[in-house]
C-alpha cells in the first residue's frame, strides 16, 4: 500500500506514520506537509533518513498544481491531517484556518477526483458538534454546530467532503476525534503546556473556573481507529473516536501538578476564551461495534507515559518554546 499524509509532521500526523510504519513493513508513505509553526521535522528523527519508506515533500496542500504533481503518482490513498488547529489563534485571525482547512481540503478533493484516488481519509474534530449539555455524548447523527472560527472551518471541510461523496461517489470516510495527548504534542495545547510550564516552574494559566470538560485519548489509541478506518471503514460515513475519559481542565492540572510533585499555587485562573465550550463527549460505540475497534491506553497510563515523556524529551519542546526548532529544516535539507 501507499499512503500520501498530508500534515505528517504535526503532533497526530506524525504519530500516524510512525505507528504505519511499525504496523507494515510493506508500506510506503509520502509525506505532504508545509511545515508552518506546528509542523516540526523533530517529530520524525526516529525514523531511518535512508529509509525509502517514508518520503517528506515540502508543500501546500492549497496549491492545486503542486498537489496534482504529487498525486501523478497516484497513492492508494490520501489521508489529511493538515490543518489549522488552535482555537485560540482562530479568534485572533482566522484567514489562515479558512486557506488552509477549508480551500486545502477542496483542492485536495478536486485532485484526488481527477486522478481517481481509490479512498480519501478526512481527520476532522470533535470541535464541529458544538457544545454538550451535562449530559449524553456526540454520536454521528448529531447535527454540526461549531462554535469558534477553528471548528467552522472544519465543519465547512466535512461538509465538502460529504459532497462529493453524495455528487461524485468519492470513496470518502471522516473521522471525528475526542482531544488527544501523547508524545510531540505542540506545547501550546492544555497537556503539554501545562508539563512543560511546571516543569519550568512558571504559572499555569487556565481559562475561566476551570470546569470545562472534555473527552481525552492517547493519540497512539487514535491512530489505531485511523488505521481501521481506512481500510475498512464504508465509503461515505462518519466515525466517532472516543476513549470516554472526561475530566474537566483544572481537574487535569492538578493531576499533572500532582505527578510532578509542584504546587497548586503554579495555577493561575485567566478571562475565558470566547465561545468556550462547556463539555465535549464521544460516543463511539459505531466505531467499536462495526470495525471492532476499543482503546487499548487507559487514562492512567497515557498520561504517566506522556508526562514522562515530555520529562525525558526536554530539549525537545525547550526548542519550540524558545523558536529554535523553526531553524531545523535548513540544518537537515539545506545542502541537500
Amino acid at each position: 500500500m501507499r499512503l500520501l499524509v498530508t500534515g505528517g509532521y504535526g503532533f497526530i500526523g506524525s504519530n500516524f506514520i510512525i505507528h504505519m510504519l511499525k504496523s507494515h513493513p510493506e508500506l510506503t508513505i509520502v509525506n505532504l506537509d508545509s511545515l508552518t509553526y506546528a509542523g516540526n521535522l523533530e517529530n520524525l528523527k526516529s525514523l531511518d533518513q535512508h529509509d525509502s519508506r517514508h518520503r517528506f515533500v515540502r508543500g501546500d496542500i492549497a496549491d492545486r498544481e503542486f498537489v496534482r504533481s504529487l498525486l501523478t503518482e497516484k497513492p492508494d490513498a490520501v489521508i489529511n491531517f493538515a490543518a489549522e488547529s488552535h482555537v485560540d489563534r482562530s479568534i485572533i485571525d482566522s484567514s489562515e484556518f479558512i486557506k488552509s482547512n477549508i480551500l486545502g481540503t477542496q483542492v485536495l478533493l478536486d485532485v484526488c477526483r481527477d486522478y481517481g484516488i481509490s479512498r480519501f481519509v478526512q481527520i476532522s474534530t470533535d470541535e464541529v458538534y458544538g457544545s454538550l449539555g451535562p449530559e449524553g455524548a456526540f454520536t454521528e447523527q448529531n447535527q454540526i454546530a461549531p462554535n469558534s472560527p477553528y471548528a467552522a472551518s472544519k465543519a465547512a471541510a466535512d461538509l465538502l467532503v460529504r459532497s462529493y461523496y453524495k455528487t461524485y461517489g468519492m470513496n470518502v470516510v471522516i473521522t471525528r476525534c475526542s482531544n488527544n495527548y501523547g508524545p510531540f504534542q505542540f506545547p501550546e495545547k492544555l497537556i503539554p503546556l501545562m508539563i512543560t510550564n511546571a516543569l519550568q516552574g512558571k504559572e499555569l494559566p487556565v481559562y475561566g473556573d476551570g470546569l470545562n470538560i472534555r473527552d481525552w485519548i492517547h493519540v497512539t489509541d487514535h491512530c489505531r481507529a485511523i488505521e481501521e478506518i481506512l481500510t475498512k471503514g464504508v465509503s461515505g460515513e462518519v466515525y466517532n473516536i472516543g476513549a470516554g475519559n472526561e475530566f474537566a481542565n483544572i481537574a487535569i492540572v492538578r493531576l499533572i501538578l500532582k505527578r510532578l510533585e509542584k504546587p497548586e499555587s503554579l495555577i493561575r485562573f485567566v478571562e475565558d476564551r470566547p465561545g468556550h465550550d462547556r463539555r465535549y463527549a464521544m460516543d463511539a460505540s459505531k466505531l467499536k461495534r462495526e470495525l471492532g475497534w476499543k482503546p487499548e491506553i487507559s487514562f492512567q497510563e497515557g498520561i504517566n507515559q506522556t508526562i514522562g515523556w515530555y520529562m525525558n524529551n526536554e530539549n525537545w519542546w525547550k526548542r519550540i518554546k524558545t523558536g529554535e526548532y523553526l531553524t531545523y529544516y535548513e540544518k537537515w535539507y539545506g545542502n541537500r
